[in-house]
């Protein structure tokens, strides 16, 4: 009976700890960014590579036919990708907050993978159980594209995509942190 105490109390004192675990807004913040960037990359990448559309111009020759002054590749189409950003913030229902248990880094876990399947990296991180159910990455995500994405959109036109979470100020001091360790 005494084993059964105190293996309850070593559990509520497990489930404490982890509850009452205070997470770094800003690592957070860029941990969502990469997150969505990643998402956005998926996403984009399942755009037929000759999908194009006509930009620009409008204007009707002296036969009033149509004529377009460029042709560009969907995936790099502002109209798109604003559609694309619009979207890629309701994939964060399906992310979690956990710390690998190898190191305890914490993390934000799809808990989904690709195929539609649980995610095979369940069993390498512990879930972090907060108040608000991640509703926070869905938050942080929608404040990010907002304030965010013109830039956004400027660096995957021009395919420069693997810094931007860092470019547009939420990792700097999260990268330089993980660089001195």
């Amino acid at each position: 009976m005494e084993i059964a105490y105190f293996g309850s109390f070593l559990v509520l004192i497990f489930v404490s700890s982890v509850l009452g675990e205070q997470i770094d807004s800003l690592e957070l913040k860029c941990l969502v960014c990469e997150a969505s960037i990643e998402e956005m990359k998926e996403a984009l990448g399942k755009i037929d590579p000759s999908s194009l559309i006509d930009v620009g111009g409008y204007q009707l020759d002296e036969n009033g036919n149509y004529k377009s002054s460029k042709v560009i590749a969907k995936s790099k189409s502002e109209i798109h990708l604003s559609e694309v950003i619009d979207e890629i913030c309701g994939k964060m229902e399906n992310y979690v907050r956990a710390t690998w248990k190898t190191n305890g880094t914490l993390t934000l876990l799809n808990l989904l993978d690709s195929a539609g399947g649980l995610n095979s990296k369940m069993s390498e991180v512990d879930i972090i159980q907060d108040s608000d159910l991640n509703k926070s990455l869905l938050h942080y995500c929608s404040s990010i594209m907002e304030e965010n994405e013109d830039e956004i959109i400027e660096y995957f036109q021009e395919d420069n995509v693997e810094s931007i979470c860092s470019s547009i100020g939420l990792c700097r001091k999260i990268q330089s942190i993980k660089e001195d360790l």
